[in-house]
């Protein structure tokens, strides 16, 4: 509840305080995800699934988190008049959880079927993998800044823009690997669907910052 004495200065700061919980949360799940792929390439089955599990309950932490934005800035009024900024940060920022989520669900299925992926495309997938995590790891470097003024928080968000090009030429590479593979076409449909809940995650890391930067010039 906001009290009437509480000013903007204030209420910026418990919008943003929740924000970046949410993308703590977030980040936390993506962290798991190249790992997630390094147990799929090396044939772990068990680990690969208890993984899984815990990547689920972190994206329904997310959901729980970004709940708690929307809480929050709905207490806050209209005392805040970027209110829909800030939950345009969330929002953008908890579907990378969600895609998480979908990229477990499929790694462990292709496993469950036993379909065989070749192993250059297992190497490739986790060099993928790594790269969007980097994207989302500089995402929450521009939140870490938005205090310190748009400048430097430009600055970082170029630093998203330039890891979702890198993101942008894997992906597009082993799309292309992929389709020439001799894959079972489920193995391949589901493949091509991980590939792009990656770059999806990549593409809403860097939608994010966009948003983050109209952030700054309010904070």
């Amino acid at each position: 509840m906001v009290l009437p004495a509480e000013t903007e200065e204030r209420v910026k700061r418990r919008a943003l305080n929740a924000c970046q919980d949410n993308l703590r949360k977030v980040v936390d799940v993506s962290r798991k995800i190249p790992q997630l792929v390094e147990f799929f390439a090396g044939g772990d089955k068990e680990n690969l699934k208890k993984l899984s599990s815990e990547i689920k309950t972190g994206e329904e932490e997310v959901v729980k988190a970004r709940r708690m934005v929307s809480q929050e800035l709905s207490e806050i009024g209209a005392i805040l008049y970027a209110r829909e900024d800030f939950l345009r940060f969330t929002n953008l920022s908890s579907e990378i959880a969600d895609f998480s989520e979908g990229i477990a669900y499929y790694l462990v299925e292709i496993m469950e079927h036993k379909w065989v992926i070749p192993p250059e495309i297992r190497k490739d997938l986790l060099k993928l993998s790594l790269a969007v995590l980097d994207s989302i790891l500089k995402l929450r470097e521009t939140m870490m800044v938005l205090n310190y003024g748009p400048q430097k928080t430009l600055e970082r968000a170029k630093d998203v823009e330039i890891a979702e090009r890198i993101v942008d030429d894997q992906y597009r590479a082993l799309t292309i690997k992929v389709l020439d593979s001799k894959l079972d076409t489920p193995a391949l449909l589901l493949i091509r669907e991980i590939l792009q809940l990656l770059e999806n995650s990549a593409d809403k890391a860097e939608d994010a910052a966009d948003a983050a930067r109209m952030l700054s010039f309010i904070m």
